[in-house]
């Protein structure tokens, strides 16, 4: 009986350590989905879960495909030893990140290495309304200092800086290509950002400030054309918001709330 047991906990140990070696990578996809409440996923997932690789996805509707929303493959090298409570993964991305990125903690806090990550955001549609019907079409580069991310509950809290770079934006509502370039700067402090956008150049001119706190986009700016481009930008402008007057001057008031 002894010995019978002996057998039956090496076995027991023996399968639990191939299930934990050979794990599939679409493991990695759950947790995605989890932290992202099921607006990414990682789509045609391979490898395992310590070492696989996939690309990052967005699904709008339950019965549509996942579409790639990111050039590239994710590739990912997790340590075993975040069964222990240490996090150690590596992430790599020649097309996607300008360069690999490292992520280091505990269950429930990360660091992250400065890095980028470039955004077509072409293919940010995916993700559904509003972004589908704009339609928006230009190079973005989303930038990071060092970042400390932290779970508290359901919230995740972050510490850093965030800028995002966008070149070339243009939008499907509007004949005139590009519309200019723009940078917003989101200074991180736990769960809420202050945000301010301004213009690198037009031919429409956006600035403005505001926060995002608890998921909620609070955020006063305006748009204007730049000197005589007030009737090329007429019909976009009617539509981004209601016209006032500053210093003598027809501007878009940007207000969200």
């Amino acid at each position: 009986m002894r010995r019978l047991m002996i057998w039956l906990v090496a076995a027991t140990v023996t399968v639990a350590l191939t299930v934990v070696v050979f794990c599939p990578a679409s493991w990695m996809s759950l947790l995605l989905e989890k932290q992202t409440n099921g607006r990414l996923t990682l789509g045609d997932a391979q490898g395992t879960l310590w070492n696989g690789s996939g690309f990052i996805g967005g699904a709008p509707g339950p019965n549509d495909p996942v579409t790639p929303l990111l050039p590239g493959r994710f590739n990912w090298r997790l340590s075993p030893l975040v069964l222990l409570g240490q996090v150690d993964i590596a992430l790599e991305n020649k097309e996607a990140l300008t360069q690999p990125v490292r992520i280091t903690g505990s269950w429930n806090q990360w660091q992250v290495t400065p890095g980028g990550l470039k955004l077509p955001a072409e293919r940010l549609a995916g993700l559904g309304a509003p972004l589908n019907t704009i339609q928006p079409s230009g190079r973005m580069v989303l930038n990071w200092t060092p970042l400390q991310v932290a779970r508290n509950g359901n919230a995740v809290e972050v510490s850093g800086t965030t800028t995002l770079q966008m070149e070339d934006i243009a939008s499907r509502l509007s004949p005139i290509k590009p519309l200019g370039a723009y940078q917003l700067i989101m200074d991180w402090r736990g769960q809420q950002a202050q945000l301010a956008l301004k213009s690198i150049r037009g031919p429409l001119l956006l600035s403005g400030t505001g926060s995002l706190a608890n998921g909620r986009l609070r955020f006063s700016g305006k748009a204007e054309a730049e000197e005589g481009q007030e009737e090329r930008l007429a019909n976009l402008l009617n539509l981004l918001g209601q016209r006032r007057r500053e210093n003598g001057k027809d501007v878009i008031a940007l207000e969200f709330k």
